[in-house]
């Protein structure tokens, strides 16, 4: 199981934040997403009052001495300016500053897996020489995989002879860019992990988990007594055992966990009577919202 730490760095209650982590570990997760650009105020989504605060650096208070199966997965490619606020990284120079950041904050000598991410979708651009100086990073034992966020087939086409892509992390959901259908698919023919973020939220997107989810969402949530956050984090693992699940963004609120944590699987098994293979320890990142 997973969690998604992008907006734990917003609750100006710091030892919620790491309770939170704690218990979120303790439930079961063994995959946790991360970014050194994920930072309040400022950062990422612009919110949080407050001291400064980084999810890395939260996730090292909390977890650290890190369990030997939990998989820590960050990100490099945007990065924190302070005239531009948030900028890409585009030299193989600022991409080793990004992972040694990661690293630092993480407390880590090294990062299990790190996503190049595009800053904008779809970027027509090629990744091949951003990706190649993440593989030089790979070789000097700095990361262990290298997976891609924000990308598109032609993206996962240019980087095989370079080094293996483990994940692609792009927004997706039951009701909001199904575009990325073709893609999923494509991912699972190759054995390659596909993890959605915003799977609650769908075109909500950073503003929180989704409030209005249609009638068919909720008419299947009546059906099999879920919740409709329930029902579209089952649907994200129906569409094959190589698609684990981001969270969607939110406060954490630790009474939450529970029931997200056991319930999406449930819901799956109940359905399905079959358990999702996990790759690289990944099943789905769930979090309260």
């Amino acid at each position: 199981m997973g969690f998604g730490s992008m907006r734990i760095t917003a609750n100006p209650d710091r030892d919620v934040a790491i309770r939170v982590l704690r218990r979120a570990v303790e439930l079961g997760v063994n995959h946790i997403d991360t970014a050194a650009f994920y930072v309040s105020p400022g950062g990422t989504l612009g919110v949080g009052s407050g001291p400064t605060r980084y999810a890395t650096d939260l996730i090292r208070e909390a977890l650290a001495p890190y369990p030997d199966d939990l998989v820590i997965v960050t990100k490099v490619g945007p990065g924190l300016d302070p005239v531009r606020g948030l900028a890409g990284a585009t030299t193989p120079a600022a991409l080793r500053g990004q992972v040694e950041e990661n690293l630092r904050r993480l407390g880590r000598d090294h990062l299990d897996v790190v996503n190049l991410r595009i800053m904008q979708r779809p970027g027509r651009d090629s990744v091949a020489e951003r990706f190649a100086a993440l593989a030089a990073l790979r070789d000097a034992g700095l990361i262990r995989h290298l997976g891609l966020s924000n990308v598109r087939v032609d993206h996962l086409d240019e980087v095989p002879a370079i080094a293996p892509v483990v994940c692609v992390q792009n927004g997706y959901a039951v009701d909001w860019r199904r575009t990325d259908d073709d893609l999923v698919r494509t991912c699972g023919q190759r054995g390659i992990a596909y993890v959605p973020f915003f799977a609650l939220a769908g075109a909500g997107r950073e503003a929180g988990t989704a409030a209005d989810h249609g009638e068919a969402i909720r008419a299947v949530a009546r059906a099999h007594g879920a919740t409709p956050h329930q029902v579209r984090l089952a649907w994200t693992l129906h569409q094959g055992p190589h698609a684990p699940v981001r969270r969607g963004p939110g406060r954490p609120r630790l009474s939450e966990l529970p029931p997200r944590v056991d319930g999406v699987q449930e819901q799956v098994e109940g359905s399905t009577g079959a358990r999702p293979r996990p790759i690289l320890s990944m099943m789905a990142i769930v979090c309260a919202s």
